[in-house]
């Protein structure tokens, strides 16, 4: 039996640039509640779901073969974000909250289009790998017929994501400069438009039967890339199989897909041969909310890819990117001359033909240590060289003998760094700190003032946690790297 959490599901690099605590048993506080996954609470076009929606969704699940536990149930009412499951009993670790028999998953193999879909796979080939889960989703949320129309009855419109490549572009520059997710957005519109432009919207033409461009616009695709962003799952390979056999296709789980998220979760979703079982991890109280989770991701990445955010301090995966290139250019800076300012060239290029740094790479920063060392430690280690040590490293073919324990750097290593090391570093942190559009001050503010903070919209409160996160981060390096 394999156990997966649902970001372990390989996120293609396509949409992604890269994938790197609450209390439970206790009430969760007002900012708390706001972390979790925004769905429909928001958008007036919802105001028509009634819990019919449910009861129709739920009738559905038990024709399909799903078992949900007496001991627990799906509402609205007391979960931090709509839909979500609840205990109605005391559970213990182990025992088995749901199950969904295989054929009630929504992917290429069991939608009604799949003898298409196979047929054809060839043609569907693309970077993603989503394509063909893509028009699954295409075919079934539009046909009046579809085996699925309970389980969408849920999603209408798909209103409720909240994921920033549907803010306006003013809104990600006011809110969201210094982070990482303009990047990964602008990646995201980018493929998307070319995936169904080049493979999609061709494939379609050639089936009028079954598609309209029309109706199966753009739009709706990439609102279809986002639900599966955020809701799918990804079986793991088994070990054996990691070297051999591409990713397993990425599918919707229904039921699965209603847990809400907190870092410190209670259940698993499990994957046997003939189904998927979602086990409690620890001992929930009558009561309780179940709670799955997302992965180990940075409140960036929950944002980018799941449309919320934690605030500060609970997410404890929370981690900052101090790209690559702002390292390279710190280093420039600091060179005085052109002979040295060439040396600095000359050192990035043997550490990108080392494949230790990238244009588009990024150093990750976590709460207690350097979640990319290896990379860092290199980089700083390199820039910083003499021009005698430079040669000799170069000779060396940038091999050498060194304690593998001095590599690690945990926040309180970074304090013993060599004083040239710290400068180059403590320079990179001010560089992006430059790129944010308002200091940590103006942030701490909106934070502290309770007034000014439920005066944001849900969008505006979220890119506050993901900043003042990564600035609170930045910050402590700052004092970190102080000669």
């Amino acid at each position: 039996v394999a156990s997966v959490t649902h970001a372990e599901r390989a996120l293609p690099e396509r949409f992604v640039i890269h994938i790197s605590r609450l209390t439970l048993g206790v009430p969760l506080n007002e900012m708390a509640a706001e972390a979790k996954r925004l769905k429909l609470e928001t958008d007036k076009s919802t105001d028509n779901l009634t819990d019919d929606s449910l009861i129709h969704f739920l009738n559905w699940c038990e024709k399909v073969g799903v078992v949900i536990s007496p001991k627990v149930y799906v509402n609205k009412k007391g979960t931090v974000s709509d839909y979500g499951m609840l205990a109605r009993e005391d559970i213990e670790e182990g025992e088995v909250l749901f199950t969904v028999p295989r054929s009630a998953v929504l992917y290429q193999n069991t939608t009604a289009i799949h003898s298409m879909l196979e047929k054809e796979k060839e043609i569907l080939d693309s970077q993603s790998g989503w394509v063909p889960l893509l028009l699954s989703l295409l075919y079934e949320v539009t046909s009046s017929e579809s085996h699925w129309k309970p389980y969408f009855s849920l999603w209408p419109d798909f209103c409720f994501l909240n994921h920033p490549m549907f803010w306006s572009e003013g809104e990600r520059q006011r809110l969201l400069s210094g982070t990482s997710i303009l990047e990964a957005v602008h990646k995201d519109i980018v493929n998307i438009q070319h995936e169904y432009n080049t493979i999609v919207l061709p494939f379609m033409k050639s089936h009028p039967e079954f598609f309209d461009p029309q109706k199966h616009t753009l739009e709706l695709y990439q609102k279809l890339v986002a639900f599966v962003m955020a809701y799918s799952f990804q079986e793991p390979l088994k070990e054996e199989e990691e070297d051999e056999k591409d990713p397993n296709p990425p599918m919707m789980v229904p039921v699965a897909d209603l847990l809400n998220h907190v870092a410190n979760h209670n259940a698993n979703l499990e994957y046997a041969s003939g189904c998927l079982k979602m086990v409690c991890v620890r001992a929930i109280r009558r009561g309780e909310e179940v709670f799955n989770t997302y992965g180990e991701l940075a409140n960036w990445q929950l944002l980018h890819m799941y449309g919320f955010a934690e605030p500060f301090p609970t997410n404890t995966n929370d981690a900052v990117d101090i790209q690559m290139m702002t390292v390279f250019k710190a280093a420039l800076q600091a060179a005085k001359t052109e002979e040295e300012q060439n040396l600095v060239h000359e050192k990035w290029h043997l550490l990108c033909q080392l494949e230790m740094v990238g244009e588009e790479g990024a150093f990750v920063i976590g709460q207690s240590e350097v979640l990319t060392e290896e990379e860092l430690h290199t980089t700083l280690k390199v820039l910083t060289m003499s021009v005698e040590d430079f040669t000799e490293f170069k000779e060396s073919e940038g091999w050498e003998e060194e304690d593998e324990d001095a590599c690690t750097l945990s926040h309180n290593k970074i304090q013993k760094l060599k004083p040239s090391w710290k400068q180059l570093l403590h320079s990179s942190i001010l560089l992006t700190l430059q790129a944010f559009s308002s200091d940590l001050e103006a942030d701490k503010c909106l934070v502290n003032d309770q007034k000014a903070y439920r005066g944001l919209s849900k969008t505006e409160k979220y890119a506050l946690h993901v900043r003042y996160g990564q600035k609170m981060l930045l910050h402590k390096l700052l004092q970190l790297s102080s000669c």
